[in-house]
């Protein structure tokens, strides 16, 4: 099948188009500043970069647009819409209603919108994709694939706060996860790299960006993972705290006189290892610093490795044990150094890694030694692939 996937954000639309047999992804593009001046596109194909000023003033124009391009003799990937079999829409979060991707109807609609108070930023916008993809090409099928549902077969007491139990009653207030489609991907991946039932591995995988989550995977299934209600919650990073003392939230609320939003914003945009390296966003900057003596840098990220190395552990403990260690998205794939420095508090496990197979970047390795008694992999992630294979699926059971 040749799927389109799509990742709708507020002002903004990234797409591929896949075709699930091979593998192969034929096309993608991202279009930025939808709705407001200075709209562009970028379009990438045959290995060509092509750039195109639009002013789209929604996402419908948008994704119009970018249907012209797919199809047009230049830039095209089909000679018509009817090489295109179905869409595959990215959506954050499912809420405890969805389990698994599930053909995209009015009825889901009306669901993905009843979860948007759990997803304020993401949900709306993921909405705006689907209408849009209704309006224009309305004889396609669409599928939604949730982040938070590969996270669903978590165990009840390791997903319920405690907090008084009618806030999970009245408000589903829990821990959901996100990230599900690349931990999902990366831990299959492992598995076929090493030539096992996935049935039979635990495999604690570490996405590693700017946001960033760990997750446990027993006989394929998640049962554990860091993030929590909201993408904030976790280990540190980029700019997001992760977990901590809730009363520092309602201490600097009444010291800084905060509303709930600014402190929210705090937690989200000032914080993590930005907010207390105070030098970047970028972890190659704060790295960078570290390296040269910032002390600020360093202590940011000696917590930031020893708070990822913390959840590891904890996923070892839930699964009773860890076979594979798997790191992905851009710290992930792309930091030796962070790689290093995490499995380094990890020897506890049998962990042991290759400095020589370690320097490895954005390429899929493994880096355990000979010694390592846990087999550990950079596996480039592939969320993108993730939703048209389930997409795939979907749609050939219609």
């Amino acid at each position: 099948m040749k799927i389109l996937v799509l990742n709708s954000g507020s002002s903004s639309l990234k797409y591929q188009v896949i075709d699930t047999q091979t593998g192969e992804m034929l096309v993608k593009g991202y279009y930025e500043r939808i709705g407001q001046p200075g709209a562009f596109l970028t379009h990438k194909v045959n290995g060509e970069k092509h750039k195109f000023e639009y002013p789209a003033k929604n996402h419908e124009k948008a994704i119009q647009f970018v249907i012209e391009r797919l199809t047009s003799e230049s830039y095209g990937v089909f000679k018509s819409l009817e090489e295109l079999d179905a869409i595959g829409h990215r959506v954050v979060h499912g809420g405890e209603k969805f389990k698994d991707a599930v053909l995209i109807t009015d009825e889901v609609i009306q669901g993905i919108k009843e979860n948007e108070n759990l997803a304020p930023l993401h949900n709306p916008a993921a909405i705006l994709g689907i209408e849009a993809c209704k309006k224009i090409i309305p004889d396609k099928p669409m599928v939604a694939v949730f982040d938070t549902a590969f996270h669903q077969s978590i165990p009840k007491e390791r997903y319920i706060y405690p907090i008084p139990y009618e806030y999970y009653e009245k408000y589903h207030i829990r821990k959901y996860g996100f990230h599900g489609t690349s931990h999902k991907y990366v831990a299959n991946r492992a598995s076929e790299i090493i030539g096992e039932d996935i049935k039979n591995l635990k495999i604690v995988t570490c996405h590693l960006g700017q946001g960033a989550s760990i997750c446990a995977i027993k006989k394929g299934e998640s049962v554990e993972t860091s993030m929590g209600l909201t993408p904030l919650g976790g280990i540190p990073m980029g700019t997001r705290s992760g977990d901590l003392d809730p009363s520092v939230a309602t201490f600097l609320m009444k010291k800084e006189n905060l509303n709930a939003d600014e402190m929210e914003n705090i937690l989200n945009k000032e914080s993590g290892v930005y907010g207390m390296s105070m030098v970047s966003v970028d972890f190659r900057d704060i790295e960078a610093e570290a390296l040269a003596g910032g002390k600020h840098a360093k202590l940011a990220l000696d917590a930031y490795h020893y708070a990822i190395a913390g959840y590891i552990a904890k996923c070892a403990v839930a699964m009773g044990g860890m076979d594979v260690l798997v790191f992905t998205a851009g710290v992930g794939e792309k930091s030796p150094f962070s790689r290093s420095e995490i499995c380094k508090q990890l020897g506890v496990f049998g962990v042991d890694i290759s400095g020589k197979l370690n320097l490895v970047r954005g390429e899929e390795a493994e880096i355990s030694s000979e010694e390592s008694k846990v087999k550990v992999y950079v596996i480039p992630t592939n969320e993108e692939l993730m939703i048209a294979r389930e997409t795939e699926k979907i749609i050939g059971k219609e």
